[in-house]
């Protein structure tokens, strides 16, 4: 079983501008980069039409790390300092959801472990240290 973890930054309203500035600063290649708008849509929260150009996810390769970025979803707070968050990513549900149990202890859960159209096993938890971890499992996109 693999496990990787990678810095992931939420922006708020300007990870393309990001993008563009990690590229050139960092001498970056560019991965992948999906907006808002080029996601399955979920028809019991619909996407606000200047949603759609938002960065959903990115993904960059700095040296030999991946840098991810997205735009924070419409509605969801955003507090400069707290746009840093880590993303744990494994290939095993299992473990994924292992993960997080162990890091929600006395900590928050911010999206509950659930399937999605990009993972089978994907949630998101701030531990009790303050620290916002995405738990991602490979295996989709």
């Amino acid at each position: 079983m693999a496990m990787r973890l990678s810095p992931y930054l939420m922006m708020n309203g300007n990870a393309q501008e990001a993008i563009d500035f990690y590229v050139k600063a960092l001498n970056a290649e560019l991965l992948f980069k999906q907006t808002f708008g080029e996601m399955p849509e979920n028809p019991e929260s619909p996407l606000p039409e200047a949603a759609k150009q938002l960065i959903g996810h990115a993904m960059l390769k700095v040296g030999e790390t991946d840098l991810m970025f997205s735009d924070i979803f419409p509605g969801q707070p955003h507090q400069i300092g707290n746009q840093v968050t880590i993303c744990i990513s494994t290939d095993d549900v299992h473990k994924s959801n292992q993960i997080f149990e162990a890091l929600k202890q006395d900590g928050q859960v911010q999206m509950p472990m659930q399937d999605t159209f990009f993972s089978p096993a994907y949630g998101i938890v701030t531990d009790k240290f303050g620290v916002t971890f995405q738990i991602y499992t490979e295996g989709r996109m």
